[in-house]
């Protein structure tokens, strides 16, 4: 029985390449239909290039790679290569990929794709800024009915922002994208900060994966390690959290996370809060339920799923 018919919208990124590396694992739980590239963490360029090396890495090389928008819809370009390395890969190898990018922009692929096949089907897990899925929405917003749901990392409420002291990254990096998408009225699960520095790699976790010998499980491991260093070096100083993978670790389990219904709305105009996830609980008809918002994680079960996923790889 094929898995869950999914697309990927990434900006890899170290944690987007450790979340592509668990999502590829399980071809007969997720159906990757396609990988869409978005600029983020690197430049749209260096994004493209990356997801094509990682669904080579997972022996994937069939699934298509749309790079998409470069830029985001309104504003000036935000990048976090100094948490993800100039490569946007930390210090993994890198070289030019076999097959790159189709030449469908990503924006068309999606409005094409979701038109195409049955409404409520396709999963969109978006672990970058919501630049392509908000493009897309604005040229075709007969699309939004035709998603079964949008599964996204970003934002922050209890926790505070990790690019700005009220905003996380992805939602800052294009907050008139994430309006876009929060309005839209596509069923949204908004994985944040408030449970991606529940689920860390500490350094007990991240020694469970050296006694793995895949080249998938080493270069997860490498990843890691980068991250933790970087933490140390210009972070926060601890165990690196697991932010892109904790969209996949929900649509695999999502057992492991518990959600509250809210009312979403994201600062547009605000210039010291921009990002800003303001997340409300006491929905009302002012403000009526518009996402799910995850809360809590059981960090040690993720990490266990972690495991398991990487075990998959011969």
């Amino acid at each position: 029985m094929p898995g869950l018919p999914l697309i990927i919208d990434c900006d890899p990124g170290v944690d987007d390449a450790v979340a592509l590396l668990l999502a590829l694992a399980v071809p007969e739980r997720l159906d990757v239909l396609a990988i869409t590239t978005v600029a983020g963490n690197v430049g749209g360029d260096l994004t493209a290039r990356n997801a094509c090396l990682l669904r080579e890495m997972a022996g994937r090389a069939g699934i298509p790679v749309f790079a998409g928008q470069d830029r985001p819809l309104v504003r000036d370009p935000v990048v976090a290569d100094h948490f993800h390395g100039v490569t946007g890969l930390g210090d993994l190898p890198v070289q030019p990929p076999a097959r790159g990018p189709e030449p469908e922009p990503a924006v068309d692929h999606l409005v094409r794709v979701l038109r195409a096949r049955p409404a409520g089907e396709i999963t969109l897990a978006v672990t970058g800024p919501m630049t392509n899925l908000a493009e897309a929405l604005r040229r075709a917003p007969d699309i939004a009915p035709r998603i079964r749901q949008v599964v996204a990392m970003g934002g922050a409420r209890r926790e505070g922002g990790n690019i700005t002291a009220s905003a996380e990254f992805n939602i800052h990096a294009d907050p008139d994208a994430a309006d876009i998408v929060a309005r839209s009225g596509v069923e949204l699960v908004l994985l944040g900060l408030d449970v991606t520095h529940q689920v860390t790699a500490t350094p007990a976790r991240r020694a469970r994966l050296s006694g793995l010998e895949s080249p998938q499980a080493v270069a997860v491991r490498q990843l890691l390690d980068f991250s933790a260093r970087t933490e140390a070096e210009i972070g926060m100083g601890g165990p690196p959290p697991m932010h892109d993978p904790c969209v996949i670790l929900w649509l695999l389990a999502p057992g492991l996370f518990r959600l509250r219904s809210c009312h979403l709305a994201i600062e547009t105009r605000s210039p010291l809060t921009l990002g800003h996830t303001a997340v409300e609980f006491r929905t009302s008809d002012r403000h009526p339920q518009n996402a799910l918002w995850g809360i809590e994680a059981d960090a040690d079960g993720a990490f266990d799923l972690i495991c398991d996923l990487l075990e998959r790889y011969p």
